[in-house]
């Protein structure tokens, strides 16, 4: 394909629907991993590429944190939506000066964000100023200026909104932060806010730090993995890989999702000769259960363990551990021993037998590893849920040792490196004092908006610049229509961008685009070339470098943007040494060692072969450091998800070929979705019972506390193996459906996965 070749955007009317595939991976993705890399980049490039994605010398993937293996690793060390994030990236389709002469923003608009993507790189900083029906080039310093003006200009920094993805390194997100604070605010929303914040809240409360507590290689000790609301097949496909290998040494598999994930049923590693040929089942138990359910599954899990307890004393509960490190046992013990099994079996739509064989694998197993991802964190009592899940290792005993742990498992590279370097409206007092030290400055101490509350910010009128370092806030946030008019009320948004998307058509009244390096460019600074660092979703830091000559001569760093613009804002007389960091990244790292915790020595640490890992104190000294100074034991009220007469509960989710918001192409093949994207996944009987008929199409309605109705319309009904009362549908075309004020409590992530619908005929 020519790099500038028309792109044919999303015609719904060719979408074909066929049975689900019951088996992931294999050859197929081999080949469309290949197809689609080639059609971007090139053979030549493609074979360069793929051939240094993951690798110790080689870039961090732009796609998911799973982690790499610490020992031995594959030739292909990654995935068939590893390589189409790589392609996306190092395509060679570019987005020039005169792409956007050809476009105005209103022949864009009309564009969806599948075609937005599919143009290819940003080669040049582009603005839109008041009037304008195009975006035109712009010089870097006058973009830095007119960005300078607009800050001086707010009342107080409070009115300016930084917002950051989970794609940039960890010395962007130290040196953005840093310039957030110098310039006096913490208004630092961030992607984590939408999707692992109630991990963080419900881990920090239970055991006293955010992360995960389990390595990579803990997979290979654990005889019982408990996979919860994830879907690995398409989100972090190498997972499947990991949970291959523990089931090779005797580990057993649970699968708890409302949907049949293909990936967990059946799995073709496409490296192995096995894999070619048969195929693994990984999960050994389906337990399909009801959205919003699984806040009761594992209370009554509580309840079966106690009872086991009973039958067989001192066999079940961990005494040890929980008399010297748990606090608040008693009181769990009585909660949950009161559970009514009756509201679980409807909470749930699990069957007693299932309840009963899950709490005895739980009984006998002696390493419990439990994973989850966005099924548990994006529902209103979702901190209430993963504390549950908490709870049930740590009455067994299961943190602080080999094969054992909570597994949160991020989803964008660098996410949780975000959060470690400082992205996050309320960073701790120590974090802040350190950084003042370092630099001599006064950081501010009120804390910030996250990103709920930065759009209800701009949305009032209080905040009145929007900067987005990577992402793509419109399409990444809930209730679109309130999203969007609140950025179209900004007096600037600024998008620091690979690829053009709806972000960049939703604009302030003065737009800015800068176009930046991606993970797989080559970053040279006074002809040296520089490496960037990333943590993965188990804390490993370790190197990224990127080795493509770049799109364009105009692309510059991220971290080069940060300090061209930090000098634009503060001057050339300021405490920090921006000049000395755009230009020596070293020096960057320096800094973070002397402020992050854990991050002492990092130079030389990341520079070993498997970087290293930051410290967990639950895990590596059962050191708990919680108000109690121990692991807590929480106390919740078993909350569910009824579904109201003639109504569903729907969850959005991603495409097969998808990644977060970038839209890959138009094949979800394991669930058997081709040529298009508006459908909703239903139980068949639900269809029949609200009179329509498989194939129909159907405006989706949302309801919400206030009364307010919110409308996406032409979806065509997809008979589906989901659980009764229950739906599902892709984002971001059902983003629209998701109320900006339903959030999960002590968290304020959307809950995007229990949206209260109704269909009605579509006229479409």
């Amino acid at each position: 394909m020519h790099r500038n070749a028309p792109i044919r955007d999303i015609d719904e009317s060719e979408l074909t629907v066929t049975p689900p595939k019951e088996q992931a991976a294999g050859v197929t993705a081999v080949t469309v991993a290949l197809k689609r890399s080639v059609e971007e980049m090139g053979v030549i490039r493609t074979a360069r590429t793929l051939a240094r994605v993951n690798q110790v010398h080689g870039f961090d993937c732009p796609g998911c944190a799973w982690p790499e293996p610490t020992g031995h690793r594959r030739p292909a060390e990654f995935c068939e939506n590893g390589a189409k994030a790589v392609a996306e990236e190092a395509t060679l389709r570019t987005v020039d000066p005169e792409f956007f002469a050809t476009h105005s923003i209103e022949d864009l608009s009309d564009k969806s964000g599948y075609w937005l993507g599919q143009q290819g790189r940003l080669t040049h900083p582009m603005a839109l100023r008041p009037g304008d029906t195009h975006y035109s080039p712009i010089a870097w310093d006058d973009a830095y200026r007119m960005i300078a003006d607009q800050l001086h200009a707010v009342a107080a920094p409070d009115e300016a909104v930084f917002y950051t993805s989970g794609r940039t390194s960890n010395e962007t997100a130290f040196l953005y932060q840093l310039l957030v604070r110098c310039f006096g605010t913490n208004n630092l929303p961030d992607c984590s806010n939408m999707c692992h914040e109630s991990s963080g809240a419900a881990l920090s409360s239970s055991i006293g730090i955010g992360k995960g507590s389990v390595s990579i290689d803990d997979f290979d000790a654990a005889d019982l993995i408990v996979v919860a609301g994830q879907n690995p097949g398409t989100n972090h496909p190498r997972m499947l890989s990991a949970l291959v290998g523990a089931k090779t040494k005797g580990a057993r598999i649970i699968a708890v999702n409302p949907l049949p994930e293909t990936g967990l049923l059946g799995f073709r590693d496409p490296q192995t000769v096995k894999g070619v040929t048969s195929g693994v089942a990984i999960a050994d138990d389906f337990l399909q259960i009801r959205l919003g359910g699984d806040l009761a599954l594992f209370q009554a899990l509580g309840r079966l363990l106690f009872e086991a307890e009973d039958r067989a004393p001192g066999t079940v509960v961990d005494r040890e551990f929980v008399d010297a490190h748990c606090a608040g046992f008693t009181e769990y013990e009585k909660n949950v021993r009161a559970v009514d099994f009756a509201t679980v079996l409807a909470a749930t739509g699990l069957s007693r037998d299932e309840l009963d064989r899950t709490a005895q694998l739980f009984a006998r197993s002696h390493n419990i590893i439990i994973c989850w991802a966005m099924g548990l964190t994006q529902q209103a009592h979702a901190v209430a849920t993963i504390e549950e899940a908490t709870n049930l290792l740590l009455l067994r005993g299961m943190i602080g040792k080999p094969g054992a742990g909570v597994c949160p498992v991020r989803g964008h590279s660098n996410v949780q490196g975000d959060r470690t370097m400082g992205i996050w409206e309320k960073m701790p007092e120590e974090f802040l004092d350190a950084l003042d030290r370092e630099f001599g400055i006064t950081s501010p101490r009120a804390h910030g908006f996250d990103t709920v509350e930065a759009i209800r910010a701009m949305r009032e009128g209080r905040a009145k610049v929007f900067f987005g370092m990577g992402g793509n806030f419109v399409s990444a946030t809930p209730d679109t229509a309130v999203t969007e008019a609140a950025l179209r009320g900004c007096a600037l948004t600024v998008q620091v961008s690979t690829k053009l998307n709806r972000s960049h058509v939703v604009h302030g009244r003065t737009a800015l685009i800068l176009p930046t390096l991606g993970r797989t460019d080559e970053d040279l600074r006074d002809g040296v070339k520089q490496q960037v660092s990333v943590e993965d979703s188990m804390s490993m830091v370790h190197l990224s470098t990127g080795r493509l000559k770049p799109v364009g001569d105009e692309l510059r760093s991220e971290i080069a943007i940060v300090c061209e613009l930090a000098r634009a804002l503060f001057g050339t007389d300021h405490p920090v040494p921006w000049a000395r960091f755009a230009r020596d990244y070293d020096a960057i790292r320096d800094a973070i060692s002397r402020v992050v915790p854990g991050c002492a020595d990092y130079n030389a640490k990341v520079r070993q072969r498997n970087g290293f890992r930051l410290p967990h104190p639950p895990r590596d000294h059962r050191e708990f450091r919680t108000a109690t100074g121990k692991a807590n034991f929480a106390i919740n009220e078993l909350t569910w998800l009824p579904v109201p007469e003639g109504r569903l509960i729907l969850q959005t989710l991603r495409s097969h070929d998808q990644y977060n918001t970038t839209i890959y192409g138009l094949d979800d093949r394991y669930r058997g979705v081709h040529g298009g994207r508006k459908v909703v996944l239903v139980h068949p009987d639900d269809i029949t019972e609200f009179g329509f008929a498989d194939g129909d199409l159907v405006d989706v309605v949302s309801e919400w506390t206030d009364g307010t109705e919110r409308r996406v319309e032409g979806f065509r009904l997809v008979a589906y193996p989901t659980p009764r009362g229950n739906a599902a549908a892709y984002y971001p075309e059902t983003n629209p459906l998701v109320p900006l004020d339903h959030v999960a409590a002590r968290s304020n992530t959307p809950v995007s996965k229990a949206i209260t619908v109704r269909f009605e005929p579509s006229a479409a």
